[in-house]
């Protein structure tokens, strides 16, 4: 009950592989940075920044090429496709945006296709971001992060050392640290704790089962396929959430969740 397939499904998965070789699901996460040295292929160098990696304008990402000008811009969710650039009266199909004033602190970066990162959104490598995602206004990616397709990654959410499996949604005022979300939606205001107050390891206790010692002094929240958590709600460090249950808001979340599991405040 407590496999990568207890909580998300892997079937066909373009990131199932982060999970190799992993028994309990939380073991992935160590395997985040030696998955990001092996696929991370950077596709951003030729785009200009200033120092600090400040982008002075607009620029289109298409096919390998960035576009400085000629373009134009229909902005729509990414997440469903509707972010059309044309150039030229050609529809440039999979183009990705990034706005001026958005930050790319180093070239180990990788955008997706049909991806926007939005004015004042500041992302250090190693990163993956996928396709047809938004990182938006704000948002904070500190490294070590995968970002999966159709995510949000919101007005002023910060996140590292995580990832997101797509359909990953943390819209406004996250925090996401050492944990890995599956298709979710976050609530304003969640914050996935991932340190205890002792600095002592993370250990996760299952009701009725065992206490488990994951050996981590940071780990934050697993949150399987189809989680809804309410606005303002805080996960202690080492929660995890089955598939399909939800959190009201402002509920404080530790421990083991089964499927399907209702969790009041």
């Amino acid at each position: 009950m407590l496999k990568p397939e207890d909580f998300f499904d892997l079937n066909n998965h373009p990131l199932a592989s982060f999970f190799n070789g992993t028994e309990y699901v939380w073991e992935a996460l160590k395997n985040l940075k030696p998955y990001l040295k092996q696929n991370l292929h950077p596709n951003i160098q030729k785009i200009k920044r200033i120092p600090g990696g400040i982008l002075n304008e607009t620029v289109v990402l298409y096919e390998g090429k960035v576009f400085e000008k000629g373009f134009s811009i229909t902005f729509g969710d990414a997440t469903k496709g509707a972010l059309k650039v044309e150039m030229d009266g050609q529809v440039l199909a999979g183009a990705s945006v990034i706005y001026a004033s958005a930050v790319l602190m180093d070239d180990n970066i990788s955008i997706g296709k049909g991806t926007v990162v939005e004015p004042g959104a500041l992302i250090r490598g190693p990163a993956i971001i996928g396709d047809n995602t938004e990182v938006r206004q704000g948002a904070y990616i500190r490294g070590d992060v995968v970002v999966g397709n159709k995510c949000v990654v919101g007005h002023t959410t910060e996140m590292k050392h995580s990832i997101m499996l797509g359909g990953s949604k943390a819209g406004h005022f996250a925090y996401i640290g050492d944990s890995i979300l599956g298709r979710v939606n976050l609530g304003a205001g969640t914050k996935l704790a991932n340190l205890k107050l002792d600095e002592s390891a993370v250990m996760i206790k299952v009701k009725g089962d065992k206490t488990y010692d994951t050996k981590m002094k940071k780990l934050g929240a697993i949150i399987g396929d189809g989680v809804e958590i309410g606005c303002n709600s805080v996960t202690n460090p080492g929660t995890l959430v089955g598939k399909g249950s939800s959190a009201f808001p402002n509920s404080t979340l530790h421990g083991y969740y089964p499927p399907k599991s209702l969790i009041r405040r």
